[in-house]
């Protein structure tokens, strides 16, 4: 499985931005594809993932808040949508995958069975 992120960068606070994870080489019929994020100093965070087979959006808070999930499958692309970004949003951000329609152990335990390598973004003015 191959997760490759883009999209991240320098943003000011109060803007908007769209990431992006091409993904590949996915074989299990059915698993939840998604955003984990890592903070400086900070343990990982999953934010929000997306059922293959339901194509339903999961999220952190049952109040996805600013975070948007969204799927193009024709892509291969899965992206985030992150708005009004806050200096407390900058982290490193990685695609990630979980074998199975397990969002709960996405999110929440972070059992993840494929990592991309993440996108940097920082909000700072």
């Amino acid at each position: 499985v191959q997760l490759v992120e883009s999209g991240g960068g320098l943003v000011q606070p109060g803007e908007s931005l769209r990431l992006s994870c091409r993904y590949s080489g996915i074989t299990s019929d059915r698993y939840c594809i998604g955003w984990v994020r890592q903070a400086p100093g900070k343990e990982r965070e999953g934010l929000s993932c997306i059922s293959s087979d339901l194509d339903k959006e999961w999220y952190r808070n049952a109040e996805k808040g600013r975070f948007t999930i969204s799927r193009d499958v024709a892509k291969d692309t899965v992206y985030l949508q992150i708005d009004s970004l806050e200096p407390e949003d900058t982290a490193v951000y990685y695609c990630a995958v979980k074998n199975g329609n397990l969002p709960y152990s996405f999110i929440h335990r972070l059992d993840i069975d494929h990592w991309g390598k993440g996108t940097q973004v920082t909000v700072s003015s």
